[in-house]
């Protein structure tokens, strides 16, 4: 097979999860965004292979994320993890150096959006595009964002809950707050640790959110047993976890990222406003499929919401068909090179 002239790869540089989109291909890669290193400073594993040494490496190895909510931690490691996973979209022999777009939070600093794309230029892009995230869930989601009618997208992911208004191709009103998928997590590792002693890993802590969790309480409660580490005896131990006591766990997380959405709604212009009841809350991103979390924003805001077509994937294959359609979204096209 030859190699294409003009490759495009589109990327949605998650702080949990790395997703690529190919056009015409759909997604190729879905790894989590973790990267092993070694005490001198060599990458030895990328993606998936390194999300299974999280917790369990020798002191000389270190498993962790190079993006933190959102933006670049670790620069160098961070190019490192993108070059990864060019090759590994493009296969190894691909000689020609692709178009790359890549989404940022809708809060992002001008200096993280030039890191961003410079880590790409630098992992062999050609050419590298950033575009702000709530416009790719949007465009990813099917939404018409070049009509002067507003629409909110609320894109969840593992560092930032993202919100805007949309309208005639721009953001009209943004805010961007770390409380995410990540906090949710952690908020659950405290509880398991305050009310059961038992000290459990991020791993366990996501497994108990996605088996168990919810934003309401259930009437029919989900049951899941837990091994974790005694913090008394040291010793390993089983406990089981219910729905009910989850939903009490992370209430606190809960309420902040639904304020991150009133907070816009206040400084939404009342045309917009009603066309966004008409409309409803478009909601994206892995954490938005937390469940009843649709349920939860309807209660305290009054406006239905609900959770796009393939939420996960929304943000990426934005990136795709914004990269096929570069002159007709140039105008959310915030930095290239």
């Amino acid at each position: 097979m030859f190699p294409k002239l003009n490759p495009k790869i589109g990327i949605d540089l998650g702080t949990t999860n790395v997703l690529v989109f190919v056009p015409s291909e759909g997604i190729v890669l879905n790894e989590p965004s973790v990267v092993a290193v070694s005490s001198d400073n060599q990458v030895l594993a990328v993606g998936m292979e390194a999300k299974r040494m999280i917790g369990r490496t020798p002191e000389d190895i270190r498993a962790y994320r190079p993006m933190k909510d959102g933006v670049i931690a670790d620069y160098r490691v961070t190019e490192a993890m993108l070059r990864y996973f060019l090759q590994k979209a493009l296969g190894r022999f691909s000689i020609v150096k692709p178009e790359v777009m890549v989404s940022v939070p809708a809060g992002v600093t001008s200096t993280e959006k030039r890191a961003v794309v410079e880590a790409a230029v630098k992992a062999g892009a050609r050419n590298a595009y950033v575009v702000k995230e709530p416009i790719l869930a949007a465009i990813g989601a099917g939404v018409p964002i070049y009509e002067p009618q507003g629409h909110m997208i609320v894109d969840i992911g593992g560092g930032t809950i993202d919100v805007a208004v949309i309208s005639l191709g721009g953001i009209v009103g943004a805010n961007s707050v770390k409380c995410a998928g990540n906090r949710i997590d952690q908020a659950i590792i405290d509880y398991i640790k305050k009310t059961r002693n038992l000290s459990i890993g991020e791993k366990t802590a996501e497994e108990v959110k996605i088996q168990v969790g919810s934003a309401l309480p259930l009437e029919e409660e989900l049951v899941l047993d837990i091994k974790g580490r005694d913090l008394l005896t040291g010793l390993p131990r089983t406990t089981e976890v219910r729905t009910n006591e989850i939903v009490k766990a992370i209430n606190r997380e809960l309420r902040e990222m639904v304020g991150a959405i009133k907070e816009v709604f206040q400084d939404t212009p009342p045309e917009l406003a009603s066309d966004i009841i008409d409309g409803g809350i478009i909601m994206t991103g892995g954490t938005s499929q937390l469940r009843n979390f649709p349920e939860l924003i309807k209660r305290r805001t009054g406006v239905k919401a609900e959770l796009a077509n393939q939420a996960l994937f929304c943000v990426a294959k934005g990136t795709g068909v914004a990269l096929e359609h570069l002159p007709t979204y140039k105008k959310a096209v915030i930095a290239k090179r």
